[in-house]
């Protein structure tokens, strides 16, 4: 999943696309490097941001979807919102396959029966808090346990709606320490439990840059080694900024997972 965000703020600057030809150059790398979806955001979600209005996120949106849809007519797009109307505008107007709601429903109650109602996949994402607060002192009993009986409510909600494709994402970044966002990455596999898709957003996110001591602009190389832990542990999808890098990686992980297993015999 390769990354467009329409802001002029969010927090890896090489992320940011705001006018169409850069909007179509970013598609077609996306493209041309391997990804399979397409995530468009409107409406910065780093730690501290403010949600612009709903007619401001509408309007970015639709400057970038208009332009991808006619170049890739066909191209597998998830729109990164957190309100049903956004949500449901984007998928009857310009035939968005996948919501991707970084509130999970809690910032907008509507979004549940309105993913129902447009039946497409949905990705549901934990965070604590909202963006201007969630890291202010994120704190758990026990994160994992947490994450896992917030994610049960949540489907079991979804399911009672008939919404039946559910992808979940443990929100690395979304009110969590960088302690907290390890012991996900490290029990990843425990989500597993829920038996349903897992996807894994940590590209250039601070848990890779502040132990290094860097800035996003240098956390290429730990987004790379991160990714390829979280494969390895489950992931069944990555949200990257390098769509070259992570598509490599995945092509070298399935050869790997492809050779037999050495046996005494």
């Amino acid at each position: 999943m390769g990354i467009i965000n329409i802001t002029n703020d969010s927090f890896f600057s090489g992320s940011r696309y705001r006018f169409s030809h850069s909007i179509a150059r970013r598609a077609k790398q996306i493209v041309e490097e391997g990804g399979q979806i397409i995530d468009i955001g409107a409406c910065s979600t780093r730690p501290g941001a403010k949600p612009v209005s709903e007619r401001d996120e509408i309007k970015r949106l639709h400057k970038a979807l208009a332009t991808i849809r006619r170049s890739y007519p066909e191209a597998i797009i998830s729109v990164d919102t957190f309100r049903a109307s956004v949500a449901e505008w984007a998928v009857k107007e310009f035939r968005v396959d996948i919501i991707n709601d970084i509130s999970a429903g809690q910032m907008d109650s509507k979004m549940f029966e309105t993913i129902a109602e447009l039946n497409v996949p949905y990705i549901l994402m934990h965070m604590q808090g909202t963006p201007e607060s969630m890291q202010q002192n994120p704190q758990y009993e026990n994160v994992i346990r947490d994450l896992i009986l917030f994610f049960n409510d949540k489907i079991e909600k979804l399911k009672q709606l008939n919404v039946k494709d559910i992808i979940i994402d443990p929100g690395f970044g979304f009110g969590k320490t960088i302690e907290h966002n390890y012991t996900i990455l490290k029990n990843l596999e425990t989500f597993k439990l829920l038996e349903l898709p897992i996807l894994v957003g940590i590209s250039r996110k601070s848990m890779i840059y502040k132990p290094l001591n860097t800035k996003p602009e240098q956390a290429l190389n730990g987004t790379t080694v991160l990714n390829t832990l979280a494969i390895l542990k489950g992931a069944s999808i990555l949200r990257v900024h390098d769509v070259k890098q992570a598509a490599e990686t995945i092509k070298l992980l399935e050869l790997l997972n492809a050779q037999p297993e050495f046996q005494f015999i």
